[in-house]
């Protein structure tokens, strides 16, 4: 299923801590996965909102808990979130661990959030190509690939569980 995807690799040396603390604290606090994934999918679409208020020219409010956090890292947090993503909601739906109907709940909100980033990360990929920058235009294309492998290993988890329950 979503192991797959997990064959395009974790990137090697990442260092800076991609969540801030508030939402590493709401994550932990966060005990079913589909809650868990929720915040986590809240983070990601945060990063793409302001990864591309960034590139086309808005900063961030003084006090902004990404104010610190340049388009790369954003768009390198949004690939690192969406493969902690996949990891929690494939360890749920593999393991049975949990409700069927959270983990059926986390595939859904997965599904939704990838299929409405993509156009996102489509207009941020033009940006950085006008812009010419050369390592966001990278971080987006891995972003790209994770978000359609993640939107494609929900919407066949979902199928096999409405097609089993028929």
């Amino acid at each position: 299923m979503l192991g797959l995807v997990l064959a395009s690799g974790v990137r090697a040396g990442q260092k800076k801590e991609f969540l801030t603390p508030d939402e590493i604290e709401k994550i932990q606090d966060a005990q079913e996965v589909d809650a868990r994934v929720k915040i986590y999918l809240q983070a990601a679409s945060l990063r793409l909102k302001t990864a591309m208020d960034r590139m086309s020219g808005k900063e961030s409010a003084p006090g902004d808990p990404l104010e610190f956090f340049s388009v790369e890292d954003m768009l390198d947090g949004y690939y690192r979130i969406l493969h902690s993503v996949m990891l929690n909601v494939d360890d749920a739906v593999q393991n049975r661990m949990g409700d069927q109907k959270k983990s059926q709940a986390a595939l859904k909100n997965l599904k939704t959030v990838t299929e409405a980033s993509l156009p996102q990360l489509q207009v941020l990929k033009k940006l950085s190509e006008d812009q010419k920058r050369e390592e966001a235009w990278k971080l987006i294309g891995n972003a790209i690939e994770i978000t359609n492998g993640a939107h494609e290993g929900a919407a066949k988890a979902l199928e096999r569980k409405f097609a089993a329950s028929e």
